[in-house]
């Protein structure tokens, strides 16, 4: 990142540091030497007020409180009478108060002072040493005054080495304020930075990463929303999502079913145009007495009966489907045996297996009892059974098999013949689909049996199947078994 706020805070941290440090040491090698002589003129005043107070004319009754002020004040101590005689010196021998022990180097001290006020500040030079020296003048009520002489060479002594000493603890506090700083905007900057990758994650819908900002602030504040509209992103977008995808699945069953729709009215269109052809043919030719002996007029009549009967059983079949895939289809349960069931079914078709010579076989066990629709169940074997009689070949063998397999009764129909394509054994459950054509019509099958199956059998939310095994082919379908009750089971 070019201007990154880590980089902006460290440069103006360090800038405001640096600027500070300089005005300090600006200021304290401007405005030093003037505060201290102004806070020394102060001491010089105070000092002389408690002399004042203590003062009776004699300077060697005081003498212990004028040493006192001179090592306070780092100066020389005098009194002078009001005809300008010293009465007392720094330079006085101790031992003989009326002889000096040389005099003073101050020749301004015995200059006669032109009073403003009770007291005077003045800066002297000593000729001889050409030093400076702040002299102050304090007038006692007995016309004495005291003079304090404090050099000011020792002012600007200590002036230059506190410069000094502050120059080169400011370069220190710098070089430490920098790193202080940098290390400061890196650990301030972190959770921004984090929340900054945070946020263009959300930007490209990426939820994996949380903020861990744990500190009591408004970053702290910030990394939560943060951390809330994740979240709530993440909720309102996979919601989007599954909600696309259902609408998608929507989109795509309605498509199925306009196609199906289509289908289905050309699948009924075709089924319905031979007969009806046919029907009306032969009866255009029996009005117009095309045959005129019965014989023939019999076999007109034979075949308008069989196309009518064909007609007849494909509504009620398509009726039949159009109850089962409604939404109002209910099933009638009941607790029954299907053993029975099943061997009635198979007397149904006695006749018929001998008309075709078909040898028909039943395995199963006594009693099976199940919770389910019997008049549907029915309606399972006896689609079964007419596939199977359809299209048994070879050895012409129908064998019905049913046994109980853990919480289900599984039943299966097995006749000889051709397998069934691979490629087809998801599409015969679909309306009017039709494996051989010619053969289906010629044996009078309408394509809906195994379609009735697929319905009755998703109401009952048990699996069905069809499958190729060697010699033939098996459908089959499963059942809940159900323990028997005697007040529950149904009689058929």
């Amino acid at each position: 990142m070019k201007n990154s706020i880590s980089k902006k805070l460290f440069v103006w941290i360090s800038c405001l540091g640096i600027f500070f440090i300089l005005l300090s040491w600006m200021l304290n090698a401007g405005l030093f030497h003037r505060y201290y002589i102004s806070q020394k003129k102060n001491m010089l005043l105070e000092s002389a007020q408690k002399i004042e107070r203590v003062y009776r004319g004699d300077p060697w009754e005081i003498q212990a409180d004028l040493k006192k002020a001179e090592s306070e004040l780092g100066g020389y101590t005098f009194i002078i009478d009001p005809a300008g005689g010293i009465k007392y010196s720094s330079f006085f021998d101790p031992d003989n108060f009326e002889k000096p022990r040389h005099s003073p180097p101050f020749p301004f001290v015995k200059k006669r002072v032109v009073w403003i006020g009770k007291y005077q500040y003045e800066i002297e030079q000593e000729p001889t040493s050409n030093s400076q020296f702040l002299t102050f003048f304090y007038g006692f009520d007995n016309g004495d005054r005291l003079a304090f002489i404090v050099p000011l060479a020792s002012v600007a002594q200590s002036v230059a080495i506190a410069n000094r000493f502050f120059f080169f603890t400011g370069i220190f506090v710098i070089g430490f304020g920098i790193i202080v700083a940098f290390l400061f905007s890196r650990k301030f900057t972190r959770p921004i930075l984090e929340i900054n990758e945070i946020a263009r994650n959300l930007a490209n819908l990426d939820f994996s990463r949380k903020c861990r900002v744990d500190s009591d602030d408004e970053i702290g504040e910030l990394a939560n929303s943060i951390n809330f509209l994740s979240e709530d992103l993440e909720r309102l977008i996979g919601e989007l999502h599954a909600k696309n995808k259902q609408l998608e699945k929507d989109i795509e069953r309605e498509r199925q079913i306009d196609e199906m729709r289509k289908e289905f009215i050309s699948n009924v269109s075709h089924e319905l145009k031979t007969p009806i052809s046919l029907i009306q043919g032969y009866a255009e030719g029996l009005k117009v007495n095309v045959n005129e002996d019965e014989e023939n007029k019999n076999f007109y009549c034979d075949v308008i009966i069989d196309e009518a009967a064909r007609m007849d059983k494909m509504v009620k079949e398509l009726l039949s489907l159009c109850q089962l895939e409604s939404d109002f289809s209910r099933l009638e349960r009941s607790i029954f045996d299907l053993s029975p069931l099943i061997d009635r079914v198979a007397e149904k078709y006695r006749s018929v297996f001998h008309e075709k010579q078909i040898t028909l076989s039943v395995e199963k066990g006594e009693p099976l009892y199940v919770d389910a629709d019997l008049s549907r169940v029915e309606q399972v074997l006896v689609n079964y059974l007419n596939n199977a009689i359809q299209f048994t070949d070879f050895d012409k063998i129908i064998r019905i098999t049913a046994r109980e397999e853990g919480d289900k009764v599984h039943v299966s129909v097995f006749n000889t013949g051709h397998p069934i394509p691979e490629e087809c054994l998801d599409k015969i459950w679909t309306s009017f689909y039709k494996v051989d054509k010619a053969r289906t019509r010629t044996f009078g099958g309408t394509g809906l049996g195994l379609s009735i199956v697929r319905g009755i059998m998703e109401l009952h939310e048990n699996r069905y199947g069809g499958e190729n095994v060697p010699g033939g082919v098996l459908f089959w379908f499963e059942l809940d078994r159900a323990a028997p009750n005697s007040q529950e089971i149904a009689t058929e």
